[in-house]
């Protein structure tokens, strides 16, 4: 699933995203660290990829092929 950013704090690594339903989907400190990235800016477009639990297992940036 995709989204965009909405919160992010680079102190502790945990957000939000509004996915392009317009829900509001937080993710955990995990998710960014699984992530590899070292920033994430509001407004910017993500893919979360999903926990078995339902929970988000990691943020990555969506990209163009």
């Amino acid at each position: 699933m995709q989204g965009t950013v909405s919160e992010f704090d680079p102190g502790t690594g945990a957000g939000a995203v509004l996915l392009d339903d317009g829900k509001r989907l937080d993710f955990p400190a995990t998710a960014f660290a699984a992530s590899g990235l070292r920033l994430l800016r509001v407004g910017q477009r993500v893919r979360l990829e999903p926990a078995p639990d339902g929970t988000v297992a990691r943020v990555a940036l969506v990209t163009m092929h």
